[in-house]
């Protein structure tokens, strides 16, 4: 999909402004990681492996585990896990308030007569709405109770809400996202959920944008869904979906046009390869847009596009060059005149011409600062545009010619292409350590950001909310909490990561790729390289860069090779594509 179009429509950006301003008021290292929603209602007849009830003369330790196993099942109410409850709690207990996600390795314990303590590692939490929240790393307790009834051991205080191991919490529950618009009005943006398998997963993706996305970006995105009804469920056939819905009576084409696109976008994943959306059982009538939607009738919306010729680049003895063939990049940056540590390079979304470049040198500049950030045209002269202590690798998104970066640490600078640079507000960023990398997300709604601990570098992902006068970085939370030795992150898609960290187990450091709200935690090979990684670049649809030992490597497959295959490796560091 990177090769999709990115035309714009100035009049629904326009539309989709005004709606905004409308409505705007641990995963552990050692086991696999997955995705999650529907927790509160499992469709009625859905097919999974059900738990068998209850055995006579079941000891309280049994009792426990079996009502925990049956927690997995999709059957609506979940009664065979009621079946482990004492007749009250059967009847008071809420199995639809989320999901609470323990290692599969978890231990119950009879710590006295009748109470069962069960101790497990909390891999994370699943609101209502399917969204996912990375545990803390801190244990998950329970103290189960028990007591007889009719001669059998039976639970009178079960937790509300469902408890899942992971095992059977990832064979139940498939990763799919619900997307909604960027505020530029341009592309769609992830948002994942969790959702049982079965045959109910097109009607419950819908209801779950119908619903509006979840708190962590809710800020950042608009939702052309907002007010809208489904009239019916949503009808599949092959590999069609029909979706009817009321809209509000002032809704006009451009939100309908949005809303469709984010309709398309979500139920593609399906693979529901095409979609008739439906105003109150009739056709849209929007002007060329047919009945039967497709993924390509809204190419401009790819969360995920990349330009064809934003190859990647890195900075080698000061000097700008191009990691296709190790060539210098064109102008005085390719010529080492500025003596460059790192660099960025923005790409012009309607002409794909790489454009404005910023980049850092730690030569001392006539100010005596240690670093200086430098910003020009691609190819063109670079002049001084500000000075620090120290700034993190430049960073850019693919909606807007702008450039950011962090100075000293803790003030996060925004600098647009032909404007002067601007502190962006991050209130909660100064109190969680000094920022050592950050890096926007290929949508520019995120920004992963990597902060210096007590223990090591550690991840965290935030929210960039664009609002008239102001742009700030808000909700930073944790992504990889088991892992704090990391040295540096870069965006794989619009959805997931890749990071550098040090594996405390070997001593080394090592790639890993997550999910952007921390499931799915999988370490990645080191086969190939030379020496420990210390930097990585990433972008949608291109093999991710590692500088390792002083040179370039690209992961094509199973093995890291040379950054130009069968040459000899590239030396140099700092690498990034230009977005």
């Amino acid at each position: 999909m990177t090769g999709r179009s990115t035309a714009r429509r100035a009049p629904l950006v326009a539309v989709l402004a005004a709606l905004l301003l409308g409505g705007c008021s641990t995963v552990p290292s050692s086991s696999p990681t997955v995705r999650i929603t529907q927790a509160a209602a499992p469709p009625a007849g859905a097919v999974g492996i059900e738990p068998p009830a209850p055995v006579p003369g079941a000891t309280p330790e049994e009792v426990v585990r079996g009502f925990i196993d049956a927690n997995a099942s999709t059957v609506r109410n979940h009664p065979v896990a009621r079946q482990y409850l004492t007749e009250e709690a059967a009847e008071t207990w809420r199995d639809s308030d989320g999901l609470t996600v323990i290692s599969g390795d978890y231990a119950p314990v009879r710590t006295e007569p009748g109470v069962v303590e069960v101790t497990a590692a909390e891999v994370g939490t699943v609101d209502e709405r399917g969204s996912f929240t990375v545990g803390t790393g801190e244990v998950y307790n329970k103290d189960f109770t028990l007591t007889d009834e009719s001669g059998e051991w039976r639970i009178s205080d079960p937790p509300d809400g469902l408890l899942m191991l992971e095992p059977d919490f990832a064979r139940t529950y498939e990763p799919v996202d619900a997307y909604f618009i960027d505020q530029s009005g341009t592309r769609v943006v992830p948002d994942p959920r969790y959702l049982v398998e079965g045959g109910a997963q097109p009607n419950t993706l819908v209801e779950r944008l119908l619903d509006g996305p979840s708190p962590q970006i809710a800020a950042g995105v608009l939702n052309p869904l907002t007010g809208a009804k489904l009239r019916s469920t949503v009808s599949t056939s092959g590999r069609s979906a029909t979706v009817d819905l009321s809209f509000p009576a002032d809704v006009d084409d451009a939100t309908l046009q949005a809303a469709s696109a984010q309709l398309v976008w979500s139920l593609d994943q399906l693979d529901l390869t095409s979609v008739e959306v439906l105003r109150d059982g009739q056709d849209l009538g929007l002007p060329d847009v047919p009945g039967q939607q497709r993924v390509d009738d809204w190419q401009q919306y790819d969360p995920d596009v990349v330009p064809a010729d934003a190859v990647g680049h890195y900075v080698a003895d000061g000097a700008l060059r191009r990691a296709s063939d190790g060539s210098a990049a064109p102008g005085p940056a390719g010529a080492g005149v500025y003596r460059l540590g790192s660099a960025a390079v923005s790409v012009d979304g309607r002409t794909s011409a790489l454009g404005l470049t910023v980049g850092v040198s730690t030569s001392a500049s006539a100010s005596g600062a240690p670093a200086t950030l430098y910003a020009g045209q691609y190819g063109g002269e670079l002049v001084p545009a500000l000075t620090g202590a120290s700034f993190t690798e430049p960073t850019t998104a693919g909606t807007r010619a702008e450039v950011w970066t962090v100075r000293d640490g803790a003030e996060v600078i925004r600098l647009p292409g032909g404007g002067a640079p601007q502190t962006v507000s991050a209130p909660t960023l100064p109190g969680l350590g000094r920022a050592t990398t950050f890096q926007l997300s290929p949508d520019g709604l995120r920004a992963a950001v990597v902060f210096d601990g007590p223990e090591g570098g550690q991840l965290y992902v935030g929210t960039v909310v664009r609002a008239e006068d102001a742009v700030s970085v808000r909700d930073l939370r944790s992504v990889t909490p088991s892992i704090r030795q990391v040295v540096d992150v870069a965006w794989r898609n619009a959805g997931s990561l890749l990071l550098l960290a040090g594996d405390p187990s070997t001593g080394r450091t090592v790639p890993y790729e997550v999910s952007v709200d921390g499931w799915g935690l999988t370490e990645l090979t080191t086969a190939g390289l030379p020496a420990q990684p210390t930097a990585v670049a990433a972008a949608p649809g291109r093999q991710p860069l590692v500088s390792a030992g002083g040179t370039l490597w690209q992961l094509p497959g199973g093995n890291w090779v040379t950054a130009v295959r069968g040459a000899e490796p590239l030396p140099g560091g700092a690498p990034f594509y230009p977005m």
